[in-house]
């Protein structure tokens, strides 16, 4: 199973990048973990045209090749004024759906304060309809983000137990997200060898 991280903060060295690298450490389970720091590419603002994300200048072949070849996604996204990031708003939009439909989505949402909730709440409404992935029904809020995932599990102290707690949260959603990757393939197979009859006219979510 391979496991595919997008990281969508807009800042380079962000937190949305350490808990990225974090999760990639702490995935076991998965045979290959990738991460991809929408900021560090210089993506196109989807129009619509399929030219326009594979102009040559663009990064997209090679990003859109880590989604086709990606088990399961892991979706990271700061909250800024109550939102998702763009930049990961036109990763979704660029996405392909024959490379991501049926596919497990882990959606995080990181903010330095105690808030956070909107972003999966509207990454669960309307940034997944077409594409088709499959958000788990779990999800990950990393609140005071800069105050954890700092150090190493031998170095948390004993008495930290927040952070214990969230540390657990994450090794169970991670689990689950490589259950649900083992289960939906067996869906994507028989999407593609067992088609049901016109099943293109019902490309896109209603």
């Amino acid at each position: 199973m391979k496991l595919l991280i997008v990281s969508g903060s807009q800042r380079t060295d962000s937190q949305s990048a350490k808990v990225a690298t974090y999760l990639a450490k702490h995935s076991p389970e998965f045979e290959e973990v990738s991460h991809i720091e929408l900021c560090r590419y210089d993506l196109p603002f989807w129009d619509g045209e399929q030219e326009s994300k594979n102009a040559v200048s663009s990064p997209w072949t090679m990003i859109g090749h880590k989604v086709k070849r990606a088990d399961a996604l892991i979706l990271i996204t700061p909250e800024w004024g109550g939102m998702a990031s763009p930049l990961l708003k036109n990763f979704l939009l660029m996405c392909d759906n024959q490379d991501t439909a049926h596919k497990p989505a882990l959606l995080v949402s990181v903010v330095s304060g105690i808030s956070g909730a909107y972003p999966i709440a509207e990454l669960r409404m309307n940034a997944l309809k077409n594409n088709k992935l499959v958000a788990l029904p779990d999800h990950l809020i990393i609140r005071n983000v800069t105050e954890v995932l700092n150090h190493s599990h031998e170095d948390v102290l004993a008495e930290d137990q927040r952070e214990k707690d969230l540390r657990q949260r994450i090794d169970y959603c991670l689990y689950m997200l490589h259950q649900y990757s083992q289960a939906l393939t067996t869906i994507r197979h028989r999407h593609k060898h067992e088609p049901y009859p016109k099943q293109q006219e019902y490309c896109y979510g209603m």
